[in-house]
């Protein structure tokens, strides 16, 4: 049972409960959904989903997404919208987790180099919230400079994770680039060689972050690409998760079969066999982002087209021209439609990486 070590049963889980939970999936071969929420609608989506799974969830923010959070209106020229956001969605999901009785991880996602400042605000936050609680506003969060060098990239993942260790809060980073486009980074014309990542380089990574602070992960590309596209047109190797866990098992004299937490993105569209495979070789967090988009509009949609004579004016329909139609129109209607079907998309994605029931 996924929460029979951990010190926090229910809401939001961090430190040490965060590594235990990622062990036991590696140990039970599962991988934990990470879900992109924008608003309280997609987070209760998100948490419905995994409490009638029985299952852990992550919630995560992406700066746009925080930024949503906070409104389109106010400025974000110093991503100060995009902080504001976060911390306010971090309050909202602290608050309401613990009521759907599943532990829930609370992390941001991609923060390029440009987006730095917005993890500077966010580690402002979590420190102040740590002085205060004994632990991090977020349980984790992702940085990804995997677009810069590799030296930069691991040097730089080195100095916040060290911000970071003191509160034992996790520091997911990126090596190898995901393709596609998501939230306003686009790599869809990049190298395919740059989809893969090499041995070496998680060694590398392992080697220095291990000696700061447990709790990382690392996202290595095995030719991964946000967003989904035609079969046939990504081409996915999880085989090489497998060798980078060789690598630094024989390397670093590592007891453990798996001693990295590996991260999978660009999840969207991608086979059952192909998570499943990146699963058994140490996969702990899966990111789901545009499937639950679309599966959030169809509700909607579905329920517009089918409402539509009920929708067109405040008093009138078929059923009498004196007929209100509050009932129609009032928001907590028809957006329930749309957490109804993304809460169904989500269960499907926690059937898929082995976690239901897992509770």
């Amino acid at each position: 049972m996924a929460t029979g070590n951990l010190s926090r049963k229910s809401g939001v889980i961090t430190g040490e409960d965060v590594l235990k939970l990622f062990n036991y999936a590696q140990e039970k071969e599962f991988a934990i959904p990470a879900i992109n929420v924008t608003s309280s609608s997609t987070v209760v989506a998100s948490l419905e989903a995994a409490r009638d799974k029985k299952a852990p969830i992550i919630l995560q923010m992406s700066q746009g997404g925080a930024a949503y959070f906070a409104g389109k209106g106010v400025a974000n020229d110093k991503q100060q919208a995009s902080i504001a956001g976060a911390v306010a969605g971090a309050q909202y999901i602290r608050s309401i987790a613990a009521s759907y009785e599943i532990p829930v991880i609370l992390h941001t996602d991609h923060c390029a180099k440009k987006l730095l400042p917005w993890l500077d605000g966010m580690m402002d936050a979590d420190e102040a919230y740590f002085k205060e609680h004994g632990e991090p506003l977020f349980s984790s969060h992702m940085i990804d400079l995997s677009e810069e060098e590799v030296d930069f990239n691991i040097q730089t993942t080195a100095k916040y994770l060290k911000r970071a260790a003191p509160m034992k809060q996790w520091l997911e980073m990126e090596i190898g680039i995901t393709g596609g486009e998501e939230d306003g980074v686009n790599n869809e014309d990049v190298d395919n060689n740059s989809l893969y990542t090499q041995p070496e380089d998680i060694l590398n990574i392992h080697q220095t972050l291990s000696a700061i602070s447990p709790y990382f992960s690392i996202a290595a590309g095995f030719g991964n690409v946000h967003g989904v596209y035609k079969p046939g047109n990504v081409r996915l190797h999880p085989e090489l998760l497998g060798k980078h866990q060789a690598h630094v098992k024989e390397k670093s004299g590592s007891k453990k079969a798996k001693p990295v937490y590996l991260v999978f993105h660009g999840g969207s569209g991608s086979t059952k066999g192909e998570y499943k495979e990146a699963i058994s070789h140490g996969v702990v967090k899966v990111n789901l982002d545009t499937d639950l988009q679309y599966a959030y509009l169809t509700g909607i949609r579905d329920y517009v087209l089918n409402k539509k004579d009920y929708i067109m004016a405040q008093v009138g329909n078929p059923d009498g021209e004196d007929k209100p139609n509050k009932k129609y129109f009032d928001p907590r209607v028809w957006v329930r439609e749309g957490e109804k079907t993304m809460s169904k998309r989500v269960q499907e994605g926690l059937v898929d990486f082995n976690t239901a029931d897992q509770l």
